[in-house]
């Protein structure tokens, strides 16, 4: 679906999303996607700089990300040992997001950033780049990865930082309290990781590198249950928003996973966090982890995603192999009402109010979140 709005000037209440019949993308005209972003070849060529004006325009909510191979896209940008990490984000994404939400000098933050690939993207676009990352080796090739950066002559301010991201306070500089223009991250999946798969004679297929560090280390999101990692990513995004400038916004990856053939909606889950921790909700977009041909979509999914896809099928259940990510866009907000504490955004006469309420359902869902209009 189109979206008229400027990348940059986002609504200050939810109102303004719906305001005008001609702002409505499903009222208004159809509109085709360039060729420049929809590119019906099947090779493995650099993708078109996200920067174009032509790619630009007009603003989707579904993102061509996926138009080449992940290996195509980490050419040249990233050491060999990043190929390790059981769940990357694709680097199309990432760059997607930075240059939608960001301006060349701003800050882009990862709080949870894994081999680097948000810091990377972002100081090739020309902002500032900080993150965090639990595990000592992550911690490491993150900070070779900026390193290849310079190396290719990238004159960049580019930082990682070693520790739990649930004590971002403690973590990062007081320079960074308010600056942040966007955050770009994604929790753990819990079980559905990527990895890699290799054949040997006699042993069959053997997947490595499809675990998060230790698995006795409690102390990693990844290991400690889905509910606790809900609530640990909750008091993450929390933390996030003194280091956010007004208005900055927070961009997460995330895809739904199954467990005995039943789906975790992660998505609405991680959106349910996103407004307990008093952040504001302003879109949910799509990523393609499929390349968009002309007439389809070509699937890029794992040896052992198709296998799972197909041992369901053949069992009965018309299971479909999952081809894009959920991206859900924060903001926080413009100011806050003195003394009160309560996040508030005027426009005119009235008032937007986020207040919290508690789930009463699926214990899944977490908390959610009730919103009034006040005059």
């Amino acid at each position: 679906m189109a979206d008229d709005r400027a990348p940059h000037a986002l609504p200050d209440t939810p109102a303004d999303t719906v305001s005008a019949p001609e702002q409505n993308a499903v009222d208004g005209p159809p509109q085709r996607l360039p060729r420049t972003v929809a590119n019906d070849g099947d090779t493995d060529t650099a993708p078109v700089s996200v920067t174009d004006d032509a790619a630009r325009e007009p603003a989707v909510s579904v993102w061509t990300t996926a138009q080449t191979s992940p290996a195509a896209q980490r050419k040249g940008r990233y050491v060999a040992d990043a190929t390790a990490h059981p769940a990357k984000m694709l680097p199309a994404v990432a760059a997607h997001a930075i240059d939608h939400y960001t301006d060349p000098g701003d800050l882009v933050l990862d709080p949870m950033c894994g081999i680097g690939t948000t810091l990377v993207e972002a100081v090739h676009l020309g902002r500032r780049a900080v993150g965090i990352e639990y595990e000592p080796h992550w911690v490491d090739v993150a900070r070779a990865n900026l390193a290849l950066a310079h190396t290719a002559g990238v004159d960049h301010n580019g930082r990682v930082f070693h520790g739990d991201a649930r004590q971002i306070a403690s973590l990062l500089p007081p320079e960074y309290l308010g600056q942040a223009a966007l955050v770009v991250t994604s929790p753990p999946y819990g079980p559905s990781t990527h990895g890699q798969v290799a054949v040997s004679p006699g042993a069959g297929v053997q997947k490595y590198h499809h675990l998060y560090g230790n698995t006795l280390d409690r102390g990693n999101l990844a290991n400690i249950g889905h509910h606790r990692l809900l609530s640990g990513f909750t008091r993450i995004l929390a933390g996030l928003v003194p280091f956010l400038r007004p208005g900055g916004h927070i961009a997460i990856t995330i895809r739904p996973w199954r467990e005995h053939a039943e789906l975790i909606d992660l998505p609405s889950q991680i959106l349910a966090c996103g407004i307990h921790a008093g952040l504001i909700p302003v879109e949910r977009c799509v990523a393609l982890l499929a390349r968009a041909a002309e007439h389809d979509l070509v699937a890029r999914g794992s040896f052992f995603q198709r296998d799972f896809i197909r041992k369901q099928r053949e069992a009965g259940l018309p299971l479909h192999l999952i081809s894009h990510e959920d991206v859900l866009i924060f903001r926080t907000v413009l100011r806050r009402s003195a003394g009160s504490g309560i996040a508030t955004e005027r426009q005119g006469s009235r008032r937007f109010v986020t207040g919290r309420t508690r789930h009463a359902g699926n214990p899944r869902v977490g908390s959610g979140a009730s919103e009034s209009w006040a005059a």
